[in-house]
């Protein structure tokens, strides 16, 4: 069924060219969308004409026109005129939302299909028979994207990046929980990682400038195959998640860029602790200070270079080796050897990983 806004920006479309007043009914006579004028003393002979054999008819300077669906009558048009030109204006508007039911019940059935797909939902004959059908190309480049909004904002934001997407008949829009909106575009032959973080930066730019809210987009690998959709999802699904507790910092991140993180966020949280008790022994890692947190980060960031890192934290080379060297005592790794260096990162990011789930938990 179609909305009763898009009926009313329709008949809004017509009353501009014709300048007449129409009005969308359904067949017991109630006003779905009107124009400015004045259809209520027509209500009571809307269901007369339903029952009636005939496509059109001229009551009391009104005419009517019936729209049809598979056959199954859905909508009566009326037009305020008797003018020589109203029939044909009361017939192409019929016509329009004819039409206009046909492609949203496409859409529809694109929608169901497309969710299933992404849900496991579908046999593997099933997908290629229905994408068949819905002439959905089975083999092309694809990736998806899982944007997150605001709860409040979904629904609306859903609408935007449906418009946004209109023009692209070969990408999907889409939506599986209220939480996340979900973007399956087809890609070109040449288009690779950073044409995807392009066009997922123009629309978190777009939505922000227009909504003023945030969003984060994850997304999965590339695939070559419709059947393999599925996975992309997943992946972007994880890549949203791991993202949260690891790259904080960062609005589009992508599946194949979580590196460790994705293993970690895979671990259960006993084997966190048991680590964490190994490497740092009885010292809570939470009493790290900002300072220490800092020059480790920036080491890490530096590839373990001194110089490198004591110039951009503006100390001398010196202090900076104080402060390795105060760690080093504090937890027996001296991060300046790569394998010290690689446990603590580890037991870092465990750390991190542990107090999300545990907030997330709360």
């Amino acid at each position: 069924m179609i909305s009763n806004q898009i009926l009313q920006n329709t008949i809004d479309g017509f009353k501009e060219i014709s300048k007449a007043d129409l009005a969308v009914m359904d067949i017991e006579g109630k006003a779905l969308a009107t124009t400015s004028g004045d259809f209520s003393e027509i209500e009571n002979a809307v269901p007369k004409f339903a029952e009636s054999d005939a496509d059109s008819q001229v009551v009391k300077g009104f005419q009517f026109f019936k729209v049809f669906d598979d056959k199954q009558l859905e909508y009566i048009v009326v037009i305020n005129s008797t003018e020589d030109d109203a029939y044909m204006v009361g017939k192409l508007a019929a016509f329009q939302i004819q039409n206009l039911m046909v492609a949203y019940k496409e859409r529809f059935d694109k929608d169901n299909f497309i969710k299933n797909l992404l849900l496991d939902n579908l046999l593997l004959v099933d997908i290629y028979n229905r994408a068949k059908k819905l002439r959905i190309e089975p083999e092309a480049r694809r990736a998806v994207f899982l944007v997150e909004t605001e709860h409040e904002h979904e629904s609306i934001i859903l609408e935007d990046v449906r418009n946004l997407w209109s023009g692209k008949v070969k990408d999907f829009v889409t939506t599986v929980d209220e939480k996340s909106i979900i973007i399956i575009r087809e890609l070109g032959d040449k288009e690779d990682d950073e044409a995807i973080v392009r066009s997922a930066r123009a629309l978190l730019d777009t939505v922000k400038a227009k909504r003023g809210c945030s969003l984060r987009i994850a997304y999965g690998t590339i695939v070559d195959d419709l059947r393999e959709v599925s996975r992309s999802f997943k992946e972007a699904k994880l890549a949203l998640e791991v993202g949260k507790i690891f790259f904080d910092d960062r609005d589009v991140i992508a599946y194949s860029s979580l590196g460790i993180g994705r293993l970690i966020y895979q671990l259960p949280i006993p084997l966190c602790k048991m680590f964490i008790r190994e490497v740092f022994g009885g010292m809570n890692s939470e009493k790290f200070d900002e300072e220490t947190l800092a020059t480790i980060n920036k080491f890490f960031e530096n590839s373990l270079n001194v110089s490198e890192t004591s110039r951009q934290l503006y100390i001398h080379r010196n202090t900076l080796v104080y402060r390795l060297d105060k760690l080093q005592k504090t937890t027996g790794l001296d991060i300046r050897k790569f394998e010290d260096a690689i446990t603590f990162k580890i037991a870092l990011m465990v750390v991190k990983y542990m107090k999300y789930m545990e907030t997330s938990d709360i």
